[in-house]
């Protein structure tokens, strides 16, 4: 990747698919069982990441960080999930390692939003 451009756009490309294959997989499947009230918690972390990048008017730094927050609150939206045991019909793996894949995406992204970012002279 040369530019900064072509990171940003892979960045938003990710980030994208990970909130098409996240709003499909909620509402189709469920993440936590069957779906229902557990999985909002998913849906408010991607929520959370996308009102804190139009806070920062999608600048690459800002975006990094709303979706570096993002993915963390996928992660303690799987582990409470677990903690609670709305993991009626999924297994504990199941809902840690949906949790984890997405998670890692929302990170993935934000570090490319980050290397796409100005550096400062």
């Amino acid at each position: 990747m040369r530019t900064a451009r072509t990171r940003y756009v892979l960045a938003a490309t990710v980030w994208a698919g990970t909130l098409l294959v996240l709003l499909f997989g909620v509402g189709a499947l469920g993440i936590v069982g069957d779906g229902g009230p557990p999985d909002l918690m998913y849906l408010a972390a991607a929520l959370v990441g996308l009102v804190g990048a139009a806070a920062a008017r999608f600048r690459p730094a800002g975006t990094a960080r709303a979706l570096a927050v993002a993915a963390g609150l996928t992660l303690v939206a799987g582990v409470v999930a677990v903690a609670a045991g709305w993991q009626e019909e999924g297994s504990v793996v199941d809902v840690l390692a949906l949790s984890a894949m997405f998670a890692g995406l929302y990170a993935a992204s934000a570090w490319l939003f980050r290397s796409a970012a100005p550096r400062p002279a």
